[in-house]
């Protein structure tokens, strides 16, 4: 057997620049290239060994600075989701609080089903000298180390004990990033001196390799139970989730509900699967969806859930739905079969063209269609309202929003994650393509936003990129800021500055706290609460000293203006806008579960508590 002598880091890096996926005839190379901050954990492993690829040409790996380990996590998430699973990005980090940095950007990829691999460094393999620098000794185990906080959010999870186990731990990671059902954060786990040391590899090992990503078709027996509950419907409903996006399939919906004359909600995962004009488009469904899509839920007969997991912001905690028997389109078993749905496990473009074919002639009820059309006319006017509030002396968010919408191209991609932004753009986004609206919805993470306009554009650098980040998220992780600069890479980030954590101030006064702990404020001494004047912070001042160039509005049409001259710039760009937190959003027509204190000395929470008790009298399981 031919053999090849290296370290295991080395070999490590030359076998993941021959991964490749492959689906309906496209091939493309798995791991695009790996994001990285070194320490002395990694840095005389994955660090040299990245570097030797570099000088020396054998093996091609692009290396990425990044300037916050989680970040460069998020970035590889957001890459993942823009090329619709079929790539993925590589992560080192030293050992200790580099690796432990990753934790939340593994749950985020792992939540959201989208492949990642980390590579945290860890302790010596060999103990020689234990405890080393950023090592958690545990009484429990001499085998056990802060990289075990991975485990439970990743798909698959290794220590890499001996050069020899890289083989099939390799092989293994690959096999579940390139899975549709089970993908997520893989996690190899590097002790220090493992990566350092050489062993004689089998050549085989570096071959090309190329992972197709399955397609599975409908069982017969399953199809023809899901064909049976759609051919009794008078009032089917569709959901339409990220499996829409993910698996190519938005043509097939389009002309599936087209031809058929089906209503189409979508989930944040799903928002683009049919353009916002469609004539069966009916908006968002859900606590932030669209009155349309929510009232049709509850007096749909029928619902067929595509490629959705159906999340409580989806369901509104289990109570937008009415007497409806489901079926359920889904690669994963796990989704297929909730709320007693008839299972339909299979690719979501597969299955659709399977019960295209088996419906016949079958069609909604016209009255239905036109019902569901009429709605959705009504509620574009409500967004149409939003857009165009004349409200001062602060412009609304939904203003910033409706322009920012009116602003980007077909193509373009817009970002945004966590705070009271995705509620707003779920309700009243209009996107034209599958993939102009990427909102992380799934983990709801602070801090994502920059980070995956960074991973977005690593993904398709022909289309503008616009990170919507709220000031608080800002605050959290705007480290890749200098990434996007040191790449040359072009990202419009709109900073959205309301003072405070807009999206919580409102749950929290709706549920009877008063927006306490929410604002950002001095501590007022007389009160001995942050509810004193707001505090200096200069976020655009900030941004420029990152190395963005900053533009700022204070009005609605300013706002434009300073969009237009971002696409136009050359640079990363930061446009900075302040809004009020308390401008009306637009009307919301379902429920979210957050629990009301049961008892209370405070009268705003005994209401918040009495509201809270009522509207759970709609929810329910689907039997």
């Amino acid at each position: 057997m031919s053999t090849v002598r290296l370290t295991t880091a080395q070999a490590l890096v030359r076998f993941l620049a021959n991964q490749h996926t492959e689906r309906d005839g496209e091939r493309r190379r798995l791991i695009a290239g790996t994001f990285g901050i070194f320490g002395h954990g990694n840095v005389a492993g994955l660090g040299q060994a990245l570097l030797q690829a570099a000088r020396t040409g054998e093996a091609d790996m692009p290396y990425l600075l990044a300037r916050n380990e989680q970040a460069m996590v998020h970035a590889a998430a957001a890459y993942a989701k823009a090329s619709d699973r079929l790539a993925a990005y590589a992560c080192t980090a030293s050992i200790g609080p580099g690796s432990t940095n990753m934790v939340t950007g593994a749950a985020l990829a792992t939540v959201n089903r989208l492949p990642v691999l980390l590579l945290p460094s860890d302790v010596f393999a060999t103990r020689a000298p234990d405890p080393v620098l950023q090592q958690l000794e545990d009484p429990r185990g001499g085998d056990v180390s802060v990289n075990d906080a991975f485990r439970p959010v990743s798909k698959y999870f290794d220590r890499v004990w001996r050069p020899e186990q890289l083989i099939p731990a390799a092989l293994a990671a690959m096999r579940v990033l390139t899975d549709p059902v089970e993908t997520g954060a893989v996690t190899l786990c590097l002790p220090q001196d493992v990566q350092a040391e050489a062993h004689d590899w089998p050549v085989g090992f570096f071959r090309e390799r190329v992972w197709t990503v399955r397609r599975p078709e409908p069982d017969a027996a399953e199809l023809e139970a899901a064909l049976a509950v759609l051919r009794g419907a008078e009032r089917p409903l569709i959901v339409a989730g990220g499996g829409v996006v993910y698996s190519r399939a938005t043509e097939a919906l389009r002309a599936f509900a087209a031809a058929r004359g089906v209503p189409v909600a979508e989930t944040h995962a799903g928002r683009g699967s049919l353009q916002w004009d469609h004539p069966q488009a009916v908006g968002a469904l859900g606590s932030t969806g669209s009155r349309a899509a929510n009232r049709l839920a509850a007096e749909a007969d029928a619902v067929l859930g595509i490629g959705t997991r159906y999340t409580d912001f989806t369901t509104a905690s289990h109570t937008v739905f009415g007497d409806a028997a489901f079926v359920n389109l889904n690669v994963a078993a796990l989704d297929a079969a909730k709320h007693s749905a008839t299972s339909l496990v299979a690719d979501a473009r597969a299955g659709i063209g399977a019960l295209d074919r088996g419906l016949g002639e079958w069609r909604a009820d016209p009255a239905w269609t036109a019902r569901a059309r009429t709605l959705a006319d009504e509620w574009q006017t409500v967004v149409d309202e939003a857009k165009h509030l004349g409200y001062a002396p602060l412009p609304a968010q939904t203003e910033i929003l409706g322009a920012l919408n009116d602003a980007v191209g077909e193509h373009d991609i817009v970002v945004n994650a966590a705070g009271s932004m995705p509620g707003d753009l779920q309700m009243m986004w209009r996107s034209r393509d599958p993939k102009q609206y990427h909102v992380e919805y799934g983990y709801s993470c602070m801090g994502y936003e920059i980070a995956a306009g960074l991973g977005c554009k690593l993904a398709d650098p022909e289309r503008d990129v616009f990170v919507l980040v709220g000031d608080g998220s800002y605050l959290m992780l705007a480290s890749e800021i200098p990434t996007l600069v040191a790449e040359g890479l072009k990202v419009v980030i709109v900073v959205v500055q309301n003072h405070g954590f807009a999206s919580i101030g409102a749950l929290s006064e709706s549920l009877g706290s008063q927006r306490f702990g929410t604002a950002y404020r001095y501590r007022d001494p007389a009160t001995g609460l942050l509810d004193g004047d707001v505090l200096p912070v200069d976020l655009a001042a900030n941004a420029a000293s990152l190395g963005a160039n900053v533009l700022t509005a204070t009005t609605v049409a300013g706002f434009a203006e300073a969009i237009a001259a971002a696409k136009a710039a050359a640079t990363t760009t930061v446009v900075h806008v302040e809004t009020d937190p308390r401008s009306p959003g637009l009307p919301q027509s379902a429920w979210w579960d957050v629990p009301v204190s049961e008892v209370s000395a405070l009268d705003s929470t005994r209401a918040a508590r009495a509201a809270y008790t009522d509207s759970r009298r709609a929810q329910r399981h689907y039997l």
